[in-house]
């Protein structure tokens, strides 16, 4: 009878593990396209009226300041105009740094089916951060 108890309380527990470990081991969800960056984990939190394509992440200058520098091309997939907030936050390293989407206009919008192109500098960051998380929100009216 032990033994059967063993069984019945470890399947539930390696079940769990195997949905954490697949959960961590997944892409960028589906609308989120041509990524290319080295970091080892990038969480995605992307509002579902928005795509992002061509995301980047890459060492350079910004400025005369050493920099980190992520740059995407952002897609209104909705049939409204909307402008959208992005925040980039390096966790591992406790840095963030947002961008409106646009951030100029009259009204500043991203037409339906129109792509905005940001570029995120984190200045005087020389390496690469291993854990990012990005945030994509369509802001209210």
């Amino acid at each position: 009878m032990k033994r059967m108890q063993k069984v019945s309380l470890t399947l539930p527990v390696l079940l769990s593990i195997l949905v954490l470990v697949g959960c961590a081991s997944m892409g960028p969800p589906g609308n989120v396209k041509n990524v290319t960056c080295s970091a080892k984990t990038i969480t995605w939190d992307v509002a579902k009226e928005a795509e992002i394509s061509n995301f980047a992440c890459s060492l350079g200058k910004f400025g005369m300041d050493p920099s980190l520098i992520f740059t995407m091309d952002l897609t209104n997939v909705t049939d409204k105009a909307l402008r959208y907030r992005v925040n980039v936050f390096l966790e591992d390293m406790d840095k963030a740094a947002g961008h409106l989407v646009p951030r100029k206009g009259k009204p500043p919008v991203v037409e339906p089916g129109q792509t905005a192109s940001v570029k995120i500098p984190f200045l005087k960051t020389e390496t690469i951060s291993d854990k990012i998380l990005v945030v994509v929100q369509a802001m209210a009216e």
